[in-house]
């Protein structure tokens, strides 16, 4: 079978397709046709070992897909060949065929896409986990989201809405914005790019307050970091809280004082290992993402796909900070 490897750190360039050993399922494993793969940012950050997990080389990138039941390990119940499934193997997806535990795989509802299933469990999961976990967002709250046109950024938006939020969609062009109304924000931002020195990070944090009410944002759901992190603190509500997604602008440093002025919390969001930790949690959150998905109240928006062999070009698209909603690789 065909699969996309990284053999040494870097960056998308060092990827390259080979040919490898189809896989046969240990016990309590199946064996996936793979049909699409979401692109997320962590495939940027594992291909040059700046991730949380670092596999051992060589590894094919790919943390998320969907596609077809291709055989059964022994012991699996509750699967069957021909499924349609979505599992989320954390890296490895960028192939033809990857065996995975049964018990991580999720089965596609009626009607839903492979791409959509490729696109549907890394961002909204963790932008669900985010909102209703940590930061137990409630119904009429004011919801700020940085970065609201990427992948976790407007699964954030179109949940925050499903939860009852009022949501303000901040990102770095008109475009981006509009992106993010469309999936139904109720305003936007566009913020500036690049490095912004203090003068800058207060009138960002003006424009950022006003935008969200006259008292601030509740949430503030920073998938961005950077320069842009202090100005969204200074611009949240009393006990607010942030939720610390992802850094692609840069790993800021806070000023905790403005935590103790505005009895505001810091919250880590690291999903990945919440599922690990908490698997009957995961699959009640799973469930109502289905649900939301059911009801029309979600729908993962794929902006781009490329094939196995362009997977690299997937990789670097999203790393240039210039897609919309998500990129999916498609395994013919």
């Amino acid at each position: 079978m065909r699969a996309v490897l990284s053999k040494a750190p870097g960056g998308p360039e060092t990827l390259v397709v080979e040919s490898t050993l189809d896989p046969t399922p240990l016990k309590g494993e199946v064996v996936i046709e793979v049909k699409a793969v979401g692109i997320n940012f962590p495939d940027t950050l594992i291909i040059e070992d700046k991730y949380q997990f670092k596999p051992s080389r060589p590894f094919s990138p790919g943390a998320e897909l969907a596609g077809v039941v291709e055989a059964l390990g022994q012991g699996v119940t509750g699967l069957k060949v021909g499924d349609r499934v979505i599992a989320v193997p954390g890296w490895g997806g960028l192939v033809e065929r990857i065996a995975v535990p049964a018990a991580s795989v999720v089965k596609m509802p009626d009607g839903m896409s492979f791409e959509e299933g490729a696109a549907l469990l890394m961002t909204y999961g963790t932008s669900y986990y985010a909102l209703k976990d940590r930061a137990q967002l409630q119904a009429g709250e004011s919801l700020l989201v940085l970065g609201a046109a990427g992948g976790v950024g407007v699964a954030a938006v179109e949940l925050g809405k499903a939860m009852g939020a009022h949501v303000i969609a901040a990102a770095s062009t008109n475009d981006k914005v509009q992106f993010a109304l469309e999936a139904g924000a109720d305003n936007g931002l566009i913020y500036p790019t690049g490095p912004m020195d203090k003068a800058a990070q207060k009138e960002l944090s003006g424009e950022l307050k006003l935008a969200s009410g006259r008292d601030g944002a509740d949430v503030v759901y920073d998938a961005v970091g950077g320069d842009y992190a202090e100005p969204a603190l200074r611009a949240m509500d009393w006990g607010g809280r942030y939720l610390v997604v992802g850094f692609p602008a840069g790993i800021p440093s806070l000023p905790l004082n403005l935590t103790l002025l505005k009895s505001v919390s810091v919250v880590g969001v690291f999903w990945g290992a919440a599922v690990m930790r908490d698997p009957a949690g995961h699959a009640a959150n799973v469930a109502d993402l289905m649900r939301f998905w059911s009801e029309g109240r979600i729908k993962p928006r794929v902006s781009r796909t490329f094939p196995l062999e362009k997977a690299a070009d997937a990789i670097q698209a999203l790393g240039d900070r210039s897609a919309l909603g998500k990129i999916v690789v498609t395994v013919e």
